[in-house]
């Protein structure tokens, strides 16, 4: 199986053969099974994922048990919950794996010391960062301005390799609509096509 870690990595930075050894050895390689729950509120998320194969998500609950998903990570994407991660603060979030997952963990000291070993990372981690808070702003004003159908449109371009791999519920809640309006909503696109 190809390395998608270190393919991630050079689409940002290019490494030596020693520094990626150097990477590699920062990280910790983990399994986990549908449904485990790798983060919940409370807990100090100071660890992020790379998925090598399966998916992740990030959830809320909300105070009348309603759940809203923030982001999925697929093969070649990162989860973290970045609020807890970057300031050490107790997380508000889930996250939990929902296929069968296989990732790359690193913990906040050992990307800090990373960063140290190889300083061409701390660019890699700044990239990441920056394309997470652009996509993250776009989100909001898709929220504020476009339809259902438009952000649906959006999401099947952002997660093509997950939208049919997916339960229904997670993508409505991603959209931010009720998976009942969602179900209706995607069958009216179907006739239409």
């Amino acid at each position: 199986m190809e390395n998608l870690l270190l393919i991630n990595i050079a689409k940002h930075v290019d490494l030596s053969e020693e520094e990626k050894q150097i990477v590699l050895n920062q990280f910790e390689t983990a399994s986990f099974k549908n449904k485990e729950i790798l983060l919940k509120p409370g807990q100090i998320g100071d660890w992020a994922y790379f998925v090598q194969q399966g998916i992740i998500r990030n959830y809320t609950i909300d105070e009348n048990a309603t759940e809203h998903v923030l982001s999925f990570a697929s093969p070649g994407w990162w989860i973290a919950d970045m609020y807890s991660f970057l300031a050490g603060k107790p997380s508000n979030s889930y996250i939990e794996v929902i296929d069968d997952a296989e990732v790359y963990i690193i913990t906040k000291d050992k990307q800090e010391e990373l960063y140290k070993l190889v300083p061409k990372t701390e660019r890699f981690f700044r990239i990441l960062i920056e394309n997470s808070l652009i996509a993250n702003q776009q989100r909001l004003v898709d929220k504020l301005s476009l339809s259902a159908e438009e952000r649906y449109e959006n999401f099947a371009k952002k997660y093509p390799e997950v939208k049919n791999c997916l339960p229904q519920k997670h993508i409505a809640s991603y959209i931010g609509v009720t998976p009942e309006f969602f179900s209706k909503m995607k069958s009216k696109l179907l006739r239409n096509k």
